[in-house]
């Protein structure tokens, strides 16, 4: 996927999980975060960011903020961004052979998925795309935050599974260079438990690098699992 006029600021603060403060120049900006994380190790004073120009009249804001560089890595942070970059993944053929279907936001159980597919010879199935864009010492790890709804939505997949249908969940790594996936079982060991429960049901568990650059995310290669529990 592709942003249109993409301008690089400093970021000065958040004052709250939809908005930043951003210096363009000797102009502080207000934009929209299209990200409601936390994104503590992210979003710090200093950091250069990218904004994308919104093209929409009457809007608060003019600028949304979809990048931030970290170090040397330069991470989307954008969180309506996964499922289309998911979307291009699975259109360019990636993802099953012989797709005739693949439709957005579709309910099972008490679950809206990302993703209804179905392919040839009869198969269907469901998809859960999670983007990560926590990283530390090269391993992605997902999530930042607890989250119950993560949990559900896993707990879904099972259940979908169990029903006849193919299930996955996609975590799409919102930078490039990660070794590794890992849930983050320090800030939220029930995920984990759940991640390693729906991988023992036959749940498939992908884990998509990205090529990213201030006015593009694209899907790579796949990156190495580490479901193990950490331990910590």
């Amino acid at each position: 996927m592709r942003y249109q006029r993409i301008v690089k600021g400093r970021f000065l603060q958040r004052p709250n999980r939809f908005i930043a403060h951003v210096a363009l120049g000797d102009e502080m900006v207000v934009c929209h975060v299209k990200n409601t994380g936390r994104c503590r190790e992210l979003l710090t004073p200093g950091a250069a960011v990218y904004l994308e120009e919104a093209d929409k009249l009457g809007r608060k804001t003019k600028y949304d903020l979809v990048a931030v560089e970290k170090g040397r890595l330069l991470i989307n942070m954008d969180a309506q961004a996964p499922n289309q970059v998911f979307r291009e993944w699975v259109e360019a053929g990636r993802f099953v052979p012989g797709l005739t279907l693949l439709r957005p936001e579709t309910r099972y159980g008490n679950s809206r998925f990302d993703f209804y597919w179905e392919a040839a010879g009869g198969r269907r199935g469901f998809v859960e795309v999670k983007g990560v864009t926590l990283e530390e010492d090269g391993l992605a790890l997902f999530p930042d935050a607890p989250t119950a709804r993560g949990v559900k939505h896993l707990e879904e997949l099972m259940a979908c599974k169990a029903a006849g249908y193919e299930a996955a969940v996609c975590f799409l790594i919102q930078m490039a260079g990660c070794t590794a996936f890992s849930p983050n079982d320090r800030t939220h060991s029930a995920f984990g438990d759940a991640l390693r429960r729906a991988a023992a049901a036959d749940v498939a568990v992908l884990a998509l690098g990205c090529t990213v650059t201030p006015d593009s995310l694209t899907a790579g290669i796949s990156v190495p699992l580490k479901l193990e529990h950490d331990g910590a």
